[in-house]
């Protein structure tokens, strides 16, 4: 592609360049128009001599058709093209899910001249019509071998973005806390109920079990087992209580451990959601959820839960990556918010 000034005789059937505007300031005709005979006339009336303008080539492939199958090569599972205009394509997600993105290969796409493409982080909890991606051409055309490339490097695997949508899962939710208490831990953990439903799962078992003394744990112990033995087992155990799990040794990842299971995080980097317990009961994710989950206002619970819910087994080396943007707005409904220890 060819991009400069030319004389307003050479210049109809190019590619305006450059906004136009008249001697008001008023736009008469916005950059990347065909100029038309009439076109060029009215921009002699407006003085103009010369006017910036691309020349398309034989091999260059313009910005509208080039985001499209560029958008085309991206576009994997649960996602949709939003169409082109003036270089630019969106891709939507067509179910609520899980992003996944390439990043390897996104990174490459994106070392190619002329196209850029971003993305919302990979792991990101999408509802239905979000955007997800957003691609640009940044030229008024690019050269069909930039595309060739953009293709290859899209076949070398499988998709480079899609979303995993999420399935109706089953929750079995344990509140540690006495039978006294169900009514306020219901109430306190509503937001987490909404959570789970906006999610599309759904709580098929609710226990109460007070962790107080080591009878308790073992009762913990028990109830886990049922859990796990049951003829229809949950896709998700999560606990949630009036204390949040403070140790290694504490009474809840004993008793899961006591039931058979596997305790992979204490604690995450985040905050709200520093006390997070993640584990396993034979092949079941198991959720501890940290105080915050009374909230509303985004925590650990939103980046994590989803991708459980997605059949992901999140690791301990991925909970420590979320240290770097993991200081979030302060959730008041914290047994002991931040402002607490301001100074």
């Amino acid at each position: 592609m060819w991009f400069g000034a030319v004389e307003l005789a050479h210049a109809v059937g190019n590619v305006l360049g450059h906004n136009i505007a008249d001697p008001n300031g008023q736009r008469v005709f916005r950059k990347g128009r065909v100029l038309s005979a009439d076109d060029v006339a009215l921009l002699a009336r407006l003085g103009r001599t010369d006017v910036y303008v691309a020349k398309l080539e034989a091999n260059d492939v313009d910005e509208n058709e080039a985001s499209r199958r560029v958008g085309d090569m991206l576009a994997g599972p649960g996602l949709r093209l939003s169409g082109p205009a003036s270089g630019r394509n969106n891709l939507l997600a067509i179910t609520p899910g899980v992003l996944r993105v390439d990043v390897e290969r996104l990174d490459r796409l994106n070392g190619l001249d002329g196209l850029t493409i971003a993305t919302l982080p990979r792991h990101t909890p999408v509802i239905h019509r979000q955007m997800v991606a957003t691609i640009k051409i940044i030229p008024f055309a690019v050269p069909i071998a930039t595309l060739q490339a953009a293709a290859a490097i899209s076949a070398e695997a499988g998709s480079v973005l899609w979303v995993d949508a999420l399935p109706a899962a089953r929750i079995a939710l344990v509140f540690s806390g006495s039978a006294s208490l169900q009514e306020r831990l219901l109430a306190d953990f509503a937001p987490l109920l909404d959570r789970l439903s906006a999610l599309g799962a759904r709580v098929m078992r609710t226990e109460f079990v007070k962790v107080e003394t080591g009878e308790d744990e073992l009762e913990l112990a028990h109830v886990f087992g049922q859990l796990h033995s049951a003829a229809a087992r949950p896709d998700l155990i999560v606990l949630a209580g009036e204390t949040a799990i403070m140790d290694r040794h504490d009474s809840v990842p004993a008793a899961l451990e006591r039931a058979g299971g596997r305790v992979d995080v204490i604690g995450a980097p985040v905050d709200p959601g520093n006390l997070l317990m993640l584990g396993d009961l034979d092949g079941i994710p198991v959720l501890g959820a940290p105080g915050c989950a009374r909230s509303r206002k985004i925590n650990v619970i939103d980046w994590v839960l989803p991708r459980l819910l997605v059949g992901d087994r999140v690791t301990r080396a991925e909970i420590a990556a979320l240290g770097h943007g993991g200081l979030l707005e302060d959730a008041p409904e914290r047994p002991h918010p931040r402002s607490r220890s301001e100074h």
